[in-house]
């Protein structure tokens, strides 16, 4: 089952690096089987489990934890395709400090 969206906003609480928010969000998006297995950040999503539903709310959470708005233009595959691949999109969008 879904979690409520305040629950993934709250996954990081600000806390750790853009890598360890982004595989807390992940997890929580991909449920219990994603807590016993390590996540490559590598990877691609979809092979973690994350299908296309599971993407949406991921890209949601994003911008919830990170307190951003991912511009329509940067929503591709090649962005979303692995956690490295939105590590380095967020990188590029978020304030440097």
């Amino acid at each position: 089952m879904a979690r409520p969206m305040n629950e993934l906003r709250d996954a990081g609480n600000s806390r750790g690096s853009t890598r360890e928010r982004l595989l807390g969000l992940v997890r929580q998006i991909l449920g219990a089987s994603a807590t016993t297995r390590p996540l490559p950040i590598d990877v691609r999503l979809s092979d973690l489990g994350m299908s296309s539903l599971k993407m949406v709310n991921f890209m949601l959470a994003i911008e919830a934890e990170f307190d951003t708005v991912i511009p329509q233009s940067e929503i591709t595959p090649e962005h979303f395709e692995s956690i490295a691949s939105v590590e380095r999109l967020l990188t590029k969008l978020l304030p440097k400090g």
